[in-house]
C-alpha cells in the first residue's frame, strides 16, 4: 500500500540512482556508506539547505513549494512524467489532495462491447484503472492462456502478470511487464492515494509477491502506453503485437492488440482466433 511518506521514499530513490558523475560532481575521497547521492550534494544542487532537504526526506516538512520541487526535479535529473509525480505526491504529503478514485464502472457500454467484436482477430479487453478484466473478445482471453479459468472476480491482469504461473513463460520479457506493471501502480497511488480499490491491490501484491515487492519499492514512474510486446505462446509460438490503449469516457480503457497485415505475426493471429473459435491448436494449425 502507499507509505506514509511517499514523497520523502521518492527522493531517496532517485538520489540513490544518481553518481557524483552524473550531476557533473567531482568523485568525493572518501568512501560512501550508501549508494547514490548524498543528502548534502542533493541539497546543494538543489538550491536548499541540507537541514530543509533532511526534513522532507523524513516527512518532517510536508509543503514544499514549487520553486523548490523545480529545483529537486532538476538536481535529481527528473524527466517529465518523473516531475510531474514528485509534484502529484507534494500535493498529497500537504494535504491538498484527499480526494478518492470515482467510483469504478462496471459496466460496459453495448458500443464497446460491439468494438471488442469489431476488431477481431485483434485480442482486445476492456479494464477497469486498476486493470480488473471486465470484457474480452474471444482472442484475447486465447491469448492469455490460463486468464479465463479464473473466476471473473479475480481476473485482473496485473494479478495475472504476478501470480499466474503461466505469465512467466507467456511474456518473452516478463521483467520489462512486470516493472512496466509496478511503476503503472506508483503512478495511480500518488493520483489517487485514498482509492481503497488499489490500495487493496497493491496490499495483496506486497503481501504475496517477493518479486512485486522488489519493484514497488524501486518507485519507478511509468504511464501505461502503446508499445510493442513479445508473446511466446505454447499453442502459437513467439509472436510480437503492438498494443494500443484507448481511454473510454467512463474512466474504463481498453486495449488492442495488432500485427501488421501480411507479417508472420498477423498469420498467427489468425491461428490464434481460430483456436479461440474452437479448433483444437493440432487442427488450427493446418
Amino acid at each position: 500500500m502507499p507509505g506514509p511518506n511517499e514523497l520523502g521514499d521518492f527522493l531517496r530513490a532517485r538520489r540513490a540512482r544518481l553518481r557524483p558523475g552524473d550531476v557533473s560532481l567531482p568523485p568525493s575521497s572518501g568512501i560512501r556508506r550508501t549508494p547514490g547521492l548524498r543528502r548534502e550534494e542533493t541539497a546543494a544542487l538543489a538550491g536548499v539547505s541540507i537541514d530543509y532537504y533532511i526534513r522532507l526526506e523524513q516527512g518532517k516538512e510536508t509543503n514544499p513549494s514549487g520553486p523548490i520541487l523545480d529545483g529537486l526535479a532538476r538536481a535529481l535529473r527528473l524527466n517529465e512524467e518523473e516531475t510531474a509525480h514528485l509534484y502529484a505526491l507534494a500535493n498529497h504529503a500537504a494535504g491538498r489532495t484527499a480526494r478518492g478514485a470515482t467510483p469504478a464502472v462496471r459496466e460496459v457500454r453495448p458500443g464497446v462491447l460491439q468494438l471488442l467484436e469489431t476488431v477481431r482477430p485483434c485480442p482486445a479487453y476492456v479494464l477497469t484503472r486498476t486493470s480488473d478484466l471486465l470484457a474480452a473478445n474471444p482472442e484475447a482471453l486465447a491469448l492469455f492462456i490460463g486468464l479465463a479459468d479464473w473466476p471473473p472476480e479475480q481476473r485482473n491482469t496485473i494479478r495475472y502478470t504476478f501470480f499466474h504461473p503461466a505469465a512467466h513463460d507467456l511474456f518473452a520479457d516478463w521483467n520489462r511487464a512486470a516493472e512496466t506493471t509496478a511503476a503503472h501502480l506508483h503512478t495511480l497511488a500518488a493520483e489517487t492515494p485514498n482509492d481503497p480499490t488499489l490500495t487493496a491491490l497493491i496490499t495483496e501484491l506486497l503481501n504475496a509477491s517477493p518479486e512485486f515487492t522488489h519493484l514497488w519499492h524501486r518507485h519507478d514512474i511509468r504511464q501505461r502506453r502503446g508499445q510493442p510486446k513479445t508473446f511466446r505462446h505454447p499453442h502459437i509460438g513467439e509472436l510480437t503485437l503492438t498494443n494500443e490503449v484507448l481511454h473510454l469516457p467512463d474512466g474504463q480503457r481498453m486495449s488492442i492488440y495488432q500485427a501488421e497485415p501480411g507479417t508472420p505475426d498477423h498469420a498467427a493471429l489468425a491461428l490464434l482466433s481460430r483456436i479461440a473459435s474452437g479448433d483444437k491448436p493440432e487442427n488450427a494449425a493446418r
